[in-house]
């Protein structure tokens, strides 16, 4: 490759089967990597379903390209979408006559991710696939017997191994991660390659006064669904002594926010527990920064987004002890693991942080703040680019 032709600008296509306004993070993934690439020079365009009934169309403005697809809702689901193959083949095949890319990168091996790759391996094209799942994210949305949904677990790993081993790179957001794909999808060469967090953007601002509620605040951030176990965090503040007078806020939305409310009325708790929905990036960089302890009790975590920006604004963490979280925990640095779905444990822990000293709570938000430092998005950017140059393999260490 020639210098000239390792510094021009890529047209990239980014096939994602969930995509902003959707709220999870491989959703918030695929935006940050569609501005990244375009704040570098880059010609991208992102494939997503449609948020709601209609037929496909390309949405107007913007500093890159949206195209949505032909999407139909699922019934368990209150914002997920799913495209047909029958009625996005033809139409993905359209695009890449229009637009041309250089390298596609695919988020998923489901519909919109799996179609998408098939028509650049078709037309040799380049194809990077990041896997931000785990089949098992989609127990709670089966309405079926755990032995079914199991059969579908499995089936899922297969299909995952059958779609990104075509690909010309796989990766996925953590080392345990990639090991999962290796023993469950059989694929052999898995890069481990962080989501990536741009630190600075939950840092207060200079001159910023924060202002904090005179009581201890424990924050979560994340969908409200079953396999994040908020009701377990709800357990956890009934638990803790009344003295410290701790208070829940939980941002998010989702199918188990009418239980939680009901949840935490029966406890007592309805004047300490704040459901405050969905908000913009300004309030949530806000809560990030009151809050006196992030906790993240799900068990479904591949890298954990959320985490990594309550750790960007200098917060001490309680992380349950599950999939890729204990990764981003040094025990009693930057906060504690605890036992998943241990609400008595994970209520001990938080007691003990909430009556340290504020100077030794100091100490542990610095160290979090330190530890985000190797997953700098500027790196990963740069990684995907290399990627995309077919400059980096995966077998190379990141």
């Amino acid at each position: 490759m020639t210098d000239s032709a390792a510094r021009s600008p890529l047209t990239i296509l980014i096939a994602a089967d969930t995509y902003p306004p959707h709220i999870n993070g491989a959703a918030q993934f695929g935006y940050r990597l569609a501005k990244g690439m375009s704040a570098r020079g880059h010609n991208v365009h992102v494939l997503a379903p449609h948020t709601t009934k209609g037929k496909s169309f390309t949405e107007p403005g913007g500093d890159w390209t949206v195209h949505r697809l032909r999407s139909h809702s699922v019934p368990t689901h209150d914002y997920w979408r799913i495209c047909f193959p029958w009625e996005i083949k033809r139409e993905i095949s359209m695009l890449f006559d229009r637009v041309q890319p250089d390298v596609v990168h695919v988020q998923c091996h489901y519909m919109v991710g799996e179609y998408t790759l098939y028509e650049a391996v078709k037309r040799g094209i380049r194809v990077v696939a990041t896997n931000h799942f785990m089949p098992e994210n989609l127990n709670p949305f089966l309405p079926f017997p755990q032995w079914f949904k199991s059969i579908v677990a499995r089936n899922s790993w297969r299909d995952m191994g059958r779609v990104m081993g075509k690909a010309d790179v796989v990766t996925t957001p953590t080392p345990l991660a990639a090991k999962a794909m290796h023993e469950h999808a059989f694929l052999r060469k898995v890069l481990p390659l962080s989501n990536g967090i741009d630190a600075a953007a939950y840092e207060p601002r200079p001159g910023e006064q924060i202002e904090r509620p005179d009581h201890p605040i424990v924050l979560f951030v994340g969908r409200l669904a079953e396999e994040k176990h908020v009701d377990v965090l709800i357990d956890a503040v009934a638990k803790t002594p009344d003295h410290l007078n701790l208070h829940l806020e939980i941002i998010g939305g989702g199918e188990v926010k009418p239980a939680l409310k009901a949840q935490a009325e029966r406890l007592g708790l309805g004047d300490r527990v704040r459901f405050l929905g969905l908000v913009d990036d300004e309030e949530l960089r806000l809560a990030y920064l009151r809050a006196t302890v992030f906790c993240q009790p799900g068990t479904a975590e591949l890298q954990s987004l959320v985490t990594l920006e309550a750790m960007s604004a200098s917060t001490p963490v309680l992380l349950a002890n599950a999939m890729a979280l204990p990764h981003l925990v040094e025990n009693g640095s930057n906060g504690y693991l605890f036992t998943p779905h241990d609400s008595s444990e994970l209520s001990r822990r938080l007691t003990e942080i909430i009556s340290l000293p504020e100077a030794e709570r100091e100490l542990m938000g610095k160290m979090s703040r330190s530890m985000v430092e190797k997953h700098s998005i500027d790196a990963t950017l740069s990684t995907f680019e290399d990627l995309y140059r077919g400059r980096l393999h995966e077998t190379e260490t990141v």
